[in-house]
């Protein structure tokens, strides 16, 4: 009889240890400046002549993190641009994952904790969408990468490519956000 209850405990213990871990919750990532396919404001927006923005990065929060996540890295890309083949508009990397988002203007340039990479014209800041003048809208895809990587672990002055490559072996999860912006 005791047999039975020990393996009665046992198959229960192991079912709630399954349940719990079917049930964890996802890796997500949000702006509190917009919602999944919904318009970029202007604010985050190029702030290049005619692009109509101010060129300030957008907030971006994450939750969720895979087991063993040491820092995250942060992408913007435009599938839409450079006639389909896309255009990455920041990186940021080298940030500890148990900040959980950076703020409005955080991560434009290097700055505490952050590493900016560079982008499509080669600057090692953020650039704020800003696709020709009466194109449709084009989507921004905010992605963060959890990584098993210590934060300051990687070099300064990444490409998006370059990053991507240093990231293999040690991501550990992603999750998106995706904006649109037209002029």
């Amino acid at each position: 009889m005791k047999s039975k209850t020990l393996l009665f405990c046992a198959s229960a213990a192991l079912c709630m240890a399954c349940t719990s871990m079917v049930t964890a919750a996802p890796m997500t990532v949000s702006s509190s400046a917009f919602s999944e396919n919904a318009v970029i404001p202007p604010v985050h927006g190029g702030n290049a002549p005619n692009c109509g923005g101010q060129g300030v990065s957008p907030p971006v929060a994450w939750s969720g993190l895979p087991a063993g996540t040491r820092s995250v890295a942060i992408f913007m890309f435009d599938p839409d641009g450079a006639m389909g083949q896309g255009v990455s508009h920041w990186v940021a990397y080298n940030i500890a994952a148990d900040r959980g988002q950076l703020r409005q203007g955080e991560g434009q340039k290097d700055g505490p904790g952050i590493t900016v990479g560079k982008n499509v014209t080669g600057e090692a800041a953020y650039r704020g969408p800003c696709p020709p003048v009466g194109d449709t809208p084009h989507h921004y895809i905010v992605t963060v990468v959890a990584t098993d990587l210590e934060p300051g672990a990687l070099p300064a002055g990444l490409t998006r490519d370059e990053l991507m490559a240093a990231l293999k072996g040690h991501a550990r999860g992603g999750a998106s956000v995706m904006g649109r912006y037209s002029r």
